[in-house]
């Protein structure tokens, strides 16, 4: 009797282990897995530049073509929406810009929207004078555009760089920085009370959490006709012109802007 109760016994436990046994293995192979995709997350991690995509890097660093830092792209779609972003000129609706007081390059009160932008086509960039990477290029690009349109530069469209370090960028050291792009009349840069140039940079999507960061795009807009698009500031001379003569004309645009050379 006590024999066969003892043999009970190991039989049931032997069932209870064997269950128990087959419980643990879907958590196991849950927890394999889990594990599995963490190390592949972290293997897939990449680091690209904000303004060129198509630079990679496996870890933290700068992009050899503008200088910016690059940051973590988790996810392929975002690498991919960026660069067709940055690809084209992406048609933007009707903007309601502020008209915050600010100073211009020769120290005078202007207010932004009524002085500058009201019934106008503007084409607005975004620098600071202490910037050595993607703030000259900008300003060259420019230069260069302010010459291929000749006399529609302030007669048919204004130039407007506004500074995103008001704090350093003195109405006098932008009249500086414009010198050595040879600005003309039709070329205003703006600077003033870091709040209002804040709110400024935040109604254009412009504002970025350190300066470094601020994007090399280009905004071109037709005030009168509600028409606007952002595009690539260092694009090519020629593709940056046809995007402002189609705008001017009130003509949609959805020219490609590639990198000029």
């Amino acid at each position: 009797m006590y024999l066969k109760t003892q043999s009970a016994l190991v039989n049931c436990l032997g069932v209870v282990l064997m269950v128990c046994t087959l419980a643990l293995i879907p958590a196991q192979a849950q927890h394999e897995m889990s594990h599995s995709h963490t190390q592949t997350t972290k293997q897939q991690k990449v680091y690209s530049c904000p303004m060129h995509p198509d630079v990679k890097a496996k870890s933290k660093g700068k992009c050899p073509k503008c200088g910016m830092d690059l940051r973590l792209a988790d996810q392929k779609e975002v690498t991919t929406e960026a660069s067709h972003e940055l690809a084209s000129s992406a048609q933007l609706s009707k903007m309601n810009i502020p008209d915050v007081e600010l100073l211009d390059q020769d120290g005078r009160k202007i207010h932004f929207y009524t002085d500058l932008v009201k019934g106008q086509t503007v084409v607005i960039n975004f620098i600071f004078t202490t910037c050595t990477t993607i703030c000259p290029p900008l300003g060259a690009t420019f230069a260069r555009v302010q010459k291929e349109l000749g006399d529609k530069v302030r007669r048919d469209v204004r130039f407007v760089s506004i500074s995103v370090d008001p704090a350093t960028d003195t109405p006098e050291r932008l009249k500086a920085w414009g010198a050595k792009f040879h600005a003309g009349d039709g070329w205003t840069f703006v600077t003033g009370d870091k709040p209002q140039v804040d709110e400024l940079l935040r109604v254009l999507g412009a504002s970025s959490a350190r300066r470094e960061d601020h994007s090399p795009t280009v905004l071109i807009g037709n005030d009168a006709q509600g028409n606007w698009t952002r595009t690539y500031g260092l694009a090519q001379t020629s593709q940056l012109v046809q995007i402002i003569n189609d705008i001017i004309a009130g003509k949609n645009t959805t020219t490609t802007a590639e990198v000029s050379n």
